[in-house]
């Protein structure tokens, strides 16, 4: 059980911090799109722009009309960069959302490993002691008791570090917003981390000013060209190239500046704001709960295993003790008939059913028998030739020894005496058998 409690906690911890990294990620690439389109727009503004600019001036040089038009183009084009330089600076939170994501995963890919393997661990303790029990192999238990001692101390070490990450992590998200709020505020003004926290409709987009700007300066930049393309081309063919060269740059700076519209919005950072804090406060906390729950199930189990296998190793010391016991020359001891069966070179013991060595005795040591009646054996003979075909000589007295025991009445003597050697041979084939 415990080990089932660890897998799923294991799991969904794991899944909450990479809900967690992945939500990190996708704030990095939208603050690095950002980044890159205010940078690509500001560098075709200051550069391509001003040189197509500058060569229209000297081709334009005698018409003063044409060349107001290209000062009012120049003037619409360092407004729309001070727009843009008026955006805050995602470089430094990009970085930073980067950094922290690669940090979570590393750490997080330690973690998880470090719990498979302990859990892997348990496994194979466990096995381990149903195995010593079952086969009471005293060096099996041995081995189980150490590393039972060592996972046990991982247990209350890992509770520990779960508890302080448990309750730690639930402290963080009581308030994350306060949180977050308090480590942006030497990056991103409060406001505008205010507005991508709680996306609400009554709030204002602290970006609509200068993107509104912006769209009014391409397209008042754009209605300029469509005129001297119009009026000037014919005057001034050689124009042509430079008037479509500033067409083309501000379709593109227009391209980018939907694509910022859009990136800007709060909706998208808003969105993966909170799939991190779900993966945080819901899969993360959950996951870590059941963590803490596995290393109590397991520092239970470990420390009743511990107390219990001590006992089990004294019943095993007594099991033993009880078979040291045994007379070492009763033919029913076990010992002895493995000893007999590993051993083939040993002298053959005689057991009671041993008949070949004393049929030279029953001659000369015995005194005649006397006259006993035989009725009894026949009709036991007689029964067992009923039920089972083949008479059998179980609660016949032992023979084919030199004397009977001393325990044995006279009647028994004579009946031993009065046995055939056949009924003495197909005795020891059946006990054989």
């Amino acid at each position: 059980v415990a080990v089932g409690v660890g897998f799923y906690g294991n799991s969904e911890t794991n899944d909450g911090v990479y809900q967690l990294t992945y939500s990190l990620y996708n704030a990095n690439h939208t603050l690095g799109g950002v980044d890159s389109l205010v940078t690509g727009t500001m560098g075709s503004m200051r550069s391509g722009l001003h040189q197509h600019l500058a060569r229209l001036d000297e081709i334009f040089a005698t018409r003063g009309d044409f060349v107001q038009t290209l000062q009012f183009m120049q003037q619409m084009a360092d407004n729309v960069i001070k727009q843009l330089l008026g955006l805050p600076d995602w470089e430094e939170a990009k970085v930073d959302l980067a950094s922290i994501a690669d940090q979570t995963a590393n750490v997080e890919y330690y973690r998880w490993l470090t719990y498979l393997l302990l859990l892997i661990l348990d496994l194979v303790i466990c096995l381990l002691a149903c195995l010593g029990l079952a086969k009471q192999s005293r060096w099996l238990l041995t081995t189980m008791m150490v590393f039972g001692v060592l996972t046990l101390v991982l247990s209350w070490t890992s509770l520990g570090a779960d508890l302080a990450t448990a309750v730690g992590t639930s402290d963080f998200c009581v308030s994350p917003d306060k949180f977050v709020m308090s480590q942006t505020k030497s990056l991103i003004p409060a406001d505008i981390v205010h507005y991508y926290l709680y996306c609400n409709q009554t709030l204002s987009n602290p970006f609509q000013q200068p993107l509104t700007i912006f769209q009014r300066s391409l397209t008042t930049m754009q209605i300029q060209i469509q005129s001297l393309l119009q009026f000037a081309v014919p005057l001034f063919p050689s124009a042509e190239k430079d008037l479509l060269g500033i067409q083309n740059v501000l379709n593109s700076s227009e391209a980018s500046l939907h694509q910022l519209t859009a990136l800007l919005d709060c909706r998208g950072l808003n969105k993966d704001y909170l799939d991190a804090m779900v993966g945080v406060c819901h899969d993360g906390v959950e996951g870590v709960l059941y963590l803490c729950l596995f290393s109590v199930l397991a520092a239970c189990a470990f420390t009743v295993m511990l107390c219990a296998i001590p006992r089990a190793w004294r019943q095993i010391a007594s099991r033993e003790q009880d078979y040291d016991d045994i007379d070492e020359e009763d033919p029913f001891n076990p010992r002895v008939r493995r000893t007999v069966s590993q051993n083939p070179t040993l002298p053959n013991m005689h057991t009671f059913c041993s008949y070949t060595s004393s049929m030279g005795s029953q001659s000369s040591l015995h005194p005649p028998a006397p006259a006993v009646s035989t009725a009894p054996m026949s009709e036991y003979m007689n029964q067992a030739a009923l039920f089972g075909g083949n008479p059998r000589y179980e609660n016949a007295p032992l023979i084919g020894r030199g004397s009977p025991p001393p325990s044995y009445s006279p009647s028994m003597r004579a009946t031993y005496l009065s046995m055939t050697e056949e009924q003495i041979r197909h005795f020891g084939n059946d006990f054989q058998a």
